[in-house]
This record gives structure tokens, C-alpha cells and sequence, in this order.
């Protein structure tokens, strides 16, 4: 079968957009005298993707016109220190919403860190009662990535009802929250959802059937053409860094799909980068604004 003309689902275009509604609300709040979004962040360590992502986030939200906070540690802080430091968040009526960047270093429990976060300051979504409450369709922080997912499907008005949507993963970031969007009464949504793992058996079969593939396995160029059907729409949510002496930095961001090889066949798909990150930045800073005007939790 000959190749199909795919279209590029361009998230930094669509970021762009986006990111333009919230200044202009945030100029709206600044005339009304009402209080401008403020955003911290607690980074623990030097990894390098963590630093670029806590980088992206305040360099946002000064372009945005936000106000930011970046409180770091060294990767020995104790679990102890890093717990009052959010308990003192939680209690700061300056801070709107907080993010602890993970991954965390092994000593330190990440749950016990996210339920210790108070869910209306759980700007990224991942506090069991957001995540709870997205499971219900009730109003809540969606976690960040899935938000910018189902933000892409809507702007291209790519149909969901009916269809079949294969996940690629199951993390508690990812997986699961996206799962249950796209399988809620709404638009995007009221799909048949699988969500596949390293567990699954039959993967391929179960990829060629799937008219949305959303893939979130973080294993550099996994999903090949013969895994996926003609006419499909594929999400990459991917970035692995990889080794490249072709670029600056020394790596290049590498997707869970094999963009040369797939995107024939696709009727849309995302690059990486340029896809699903900056909606996901750009839509943990619509939770934000969220939560300084208050229209999720009173």
C-alpha cells in the first residue's frame, strides 16, 4: 500500500497558542489588581533532564509573566527536610501551586512526597485525589502530559469516539491518567482503551489493530511500521536522551517510535521533540493559573 499523506501534530504551534490565552488572562488579572500566578519548584540533585526540565519551567513562567521559585537540594537531603519544605509550601498562601521534580534519589519515598503535597496546590496532578477525581470525571489538576495529549487531539479535531486506543505504559504519570482520559463521556475520549505493558503479551497484534496509538514506554524507538495500521494516529510521548555527536549538547531527544519508518503510514503523528513536551509545560502553567484564580478547589 502506498504511503499516506500524514500530517504533523505540532505541539510547539499549538504551546504557542496556548501560552498566549494565559498571558493575555494574566494581563486581565494584573488590570483587575487580583493576584499574578506563582509557581515553585523543589529540585533535588543535578540530574541533567531534571535541570533542563525545571529550566523550561521558569524560563515559562517569566514568559508568561508569572512569578517563580526554584528551591534546591543536594541529592543527600533528608526525606525528613524535604517534607517540612512542603508542608511550609502547603501553608505559604503566596505560593498558588508547587511541583517536586522527580525522580527523586532511591532514599526518598515519591508517594509519601506527592500525599504530602496538598492536592489543591498539585499543580502537576499526581496527588491521589486529583488523580482520583479524574477517574470520575470530576473537576481536578490533570496530570500534566495527558492534559497536553488530549489539548493536541482537540486542536486537530481528530475524532475519538468509538475508536480504539492503544497505550503504550502504565505509569502513574502517564499511562494511567491518559487511559482514563480517553476513555471518559467527553471530547477527546469515549474510546475503547488498552493500555499494554512489558507484561503484555501479543503487543504487536494488539498495536496493528489500534487506531490511536499513544506511546509512553520511554524505550528509544520502539513502535515500528509493522506495528502500526494504515491511517493510524500515533503520540509519541518519548524523550530519551541519546548519544549524538551531530548535535551541541552531545545528545539528541529520541521518541519510543520510529518516526522514518511510521509516519507513512499514519494519518497524524508527533515529532520529538516539538510534540507532546511543551504541551506539557504548557499545561502544568494552566494548571497553575488554575489554581491562583481558583476554579478547581475554592
Amino acid at each position: 500500500m502506498e504511503d499516506l499523506p500524514y500530517k504533523i501534530i505540532d505541539g510547539k504551534a499549538v504551546a504557542a497558542k496556548i501560552k498566549k490565552e494565559i498571558i493575555d488572562e494574566v494581563i486581565r488579572l494584573q488590570e483587575e489588581g487580583r493576584k499574578i500566578p506563582h509557581l515553585a519548584a523543589i529540585l533535588v540533585g543535578h540530574d541533567g533532564g531534571s535541570e533542563t526540565y525545571v529550566a523550561n519551567k521558569v524560563r515559562t513562567c517569566e514568559e508568561l509573566g508569572f512569578r517563580s521559585s526554584l528551591i534546591r537540594y543536594e541529592n543527600d537531603v533528608t526525606e525528613e527536610t524535604l517534607l517540612q519544605k512542603v508542608e511550609e509550601l502547603n501553608n505559604d498562601a503566596d505560593i498558588d501551586g508547587f511541583i517536586v521534580q522527580l525522580p527523586l534519589p532511591d532514599h526518598i519515598s515519591s508517594q509519601k512526597i506527592i500525599e504530602a503535597i496538598d492536592y489543591r496546590k498539585d499543580v502537576d496532578g499526581f496527588h491521589p485525589i486529583n488523580v482520583g477525581r479524574l477517574s470520575l470525571g470530576l473537576p481536578c489538576f490533570k496530570s500534566a502530559t495527558p492534559a497536553g495529549i488530549a489539548e493536541l487531539l482537540k486542536h486537530y479535531e481528530i475524532e475519538t469516539k468509538g475508536k480504539h486506543c492503544v497505550i503504550l505504559g502504565r505509569s502513574n504519570i502517564v499511562g494511567k491518567p491518559v487511559a482514563m482520559l480517553m476513555m471518559q463521556k467527553s471530547y477527546p475520549g469515549d474510546c475503547t482503551v488498552t493500555v499494554c505493558h512489558s507484561r503484555s503479551g501479543n503487543l504487536k497484534e494488539m498495536c496493528s489493530r489500534a487506531d490511536i496509538i499513544i506511546a509512553a514506554l520511554g524505550s528509544p524507538e520502539f513502535v515500528k511500521a509493522d506495528m502500526v495500521k494504515n491511517g493510524a494516529v500515533v503520540i509519541d510521548v518519548g524523550t530519551t536522551r541519546l548519544p549524538s555527536s551531530a548535535t551541541k549538547s552531545g545528545y539528541k531527544l529520541t521518541g519510543d517510535v520510529t518516526f522514518g519508518e511510521v509516519a507513512p503510514k499514519c494519518s497524524y503523528i508527533t515529532p520529538v521533540p516539538g510534540g507532546v513536551g511543551p504541551m506539557t509545560i504548557v499545561s502544568l502553567m494552566r494548571n497553575t493559573l488554575l489554581a491562583a484564580k481558583k476554579e478547581i478547589y475554592k
